[in-house]
């Protein structure tokens, strides 16, 4: 296998832009940058040394922190694409595994890069056993992620192998460690909280197969996965797997410019998506179709999303950054279906609600008109609720789907020679200097 490394280019400015300080009337001129795709960019690295200021961003909203060739986003057009490719095209005719070597390497596999590719990944799959013994310091009810956050970040305790961040096969070592253990970890995580035996990983399934085995199975009979079940699942995991500078990400970037390992760096990134306004969407939706009851109280709930005085708000509609449609609902919706018809999977009330909720709103002129949508998170909680997740394992499962993300954008970042520690500024508002004063002084 020779895969495409994936370096960054430098972006050579080609305009500027002119800022003026009215104090001075002194004018700089900072290089206009462009990307691929997207808006034009001005880049402020000598703002500071130039005119002694800096700018002022919470939540980075309007601030570019690194180049990247991975993921790209068009929240307006409801664009998502990685590395090229649209996330529709990849849903439909690609897997996860494929899809994981694509973030990686840059390219699409071919038949025989792709056999070894997921052939290595098949191999790391297993925990060191004595790791087993850490699951069991935790509380039974443990949250889930507080599992995974746990274990992931003591996974450089037990491979030292692959924790030098100068080498690059040891950088690959632990990227295809961390993907392949991350279904383990999740199962077992789960297997836990129900005081079950922990399943092994079976080398002959497929990746999203395997992880439901590891879920599901017990030692006391056979199981046997469905193939519709393991398609949804390896379709989730696709749709999860990058979504550009989120907070996650953006966490796993800035752990890693300090240097830090990558078993670190992605326990970062899990405890990041662990925040309810992160990765806790799904679930949110699942507790609103809960609140509503039945499928007679929705009217009463619609009229209740229209008043702006009404905190009420239908979760799981619209999108912060798409903001006309969310393009992996659409693959979302479909997979919700494909498994709703699954004779595998139970009736449940609460599907049913969801469903009468999607047909009315999208039908209502107010969501059509405002453009809200039912986005990936709706789908997929009502989802994974039909497949038999419980909600606590919903995060759980966008972390494991988003490691092979967030490894590529390390990985990225570890081989941009322009990126450096990363050092936000603040407005101090605080005290101005001040004499101290002796504590027998002290009123």
């Amino acid at each position: 296998m020779d895969p495409q490394s994936s370096a960054a280019a430098t972006v050579v400015p080609r305009e500027t832009v002119t800022l003026i300080d009215n104090s001075t009337d002194k004018r700089v001129e900072l290089p206009l940058l462009d990307g691929t795709l997207g808006p034009k960019v001005i880049d402020i690295r000598k703002l500071y040394s130039l005119t002694g200021l800096f700018t002022y961003d919470p939540g980075y909203t309007s601030t570019g922190s690194c180049e990247s060739k991975i993921t790209f986003i068009d929240g307006d057009e409801g664009i998502l694409i990685h590395r090229g490719y649209p996330i529709e095209d990849l849903a439909e005719h690609s897997d996860f595994m494929e899809v994981c070597y694509l973030l990686l390497y840059g390219e699409l596999p071919t038949a025989e890069q792709k056999e070894k590719f997921e052939h290595d990944i098949t191999m790391h799959t297993m925990l060191h056993e004595q790791l087993t013994y850490l699951f069991r310091g935790f509380r039974r009810d443990a949250h889930p992620m507080a599992i995974m956050c746990g274990v992931v970040g003591a996974l450089s305790a037990f491979y030292h192998d692959s924790t030098d961040i100068t080498d690059p096969h040891q950088r690959m070592v632990a990227s295809y460690r961390l993907i392949a253990k991350m279904p383990t970890i999740a199962a077992m995580a789960y297997k836990f909280s129900l005081g079950q035996p922990f399943i092994y990983p079976r080398n002959d399934l497929k990746y999203a197969e395997n992880f439901l085995y590891m879920i599901f199975a017990v030692p006391c009979e056979e199981y046997t996965v469905s193939p519709v079940l393991a398609r949804a699942m390896d379709r989730i995991f696709i749709l999860h797997a990058d979504h550009e500078q989120n907070a996650s990400t953006s966490t796993v970037r800035l752990a890693g410019s300090s240097g830090a390992n990558p078993f670190a760096c992605i326990a970062a990134g899990i405890a990041s998506l662990w925040g309810p306004a992160h990765g806790g969407a799904n679930e949110a939706v699942l507790n609103m179709l809960q609140e509503i009851g039945s499928k007679d109280r929705i009217s009463e709930y619609i009229k209740r999303a229209k008043d702006r005085d009404d905190p009420f708000r239908l979760m799981g509609f619209g999108h912060r950054v798409y903001k006309n449609y969310d393009p992996r609902a659409a693959v979302m919706q479909k997979v919700c279906h494909e498994v709703l018809d699954d004779p595998s999977v139970r009736d449940e009330p609460l599907l049913e609600l969801a469903m009468e909720l999607e047909r009315i709103a999208l039908e209502d002129d107010y969501f059509i008109k405002k453009k809200l949508y039912p986005n990936v998170d709706f789908y997929s909680g009502i989802t994974l609720r039909a497949m038999g997740f419980p909600t606590s394992m919903f995060t759980v499962l966008f972390a494991l789907a988003r490691t092979v993300g967030w490894i590529a954008q390390w990985k990225e970042m570890i081989e941009d020679s322009s990126q450096k520690i990363g050092r936000p500024r603040q407005i101090y508002t605080g005290y101005a200097k001040r004499p101290y004063v002796p504590l027998h002084q002290r009123g």
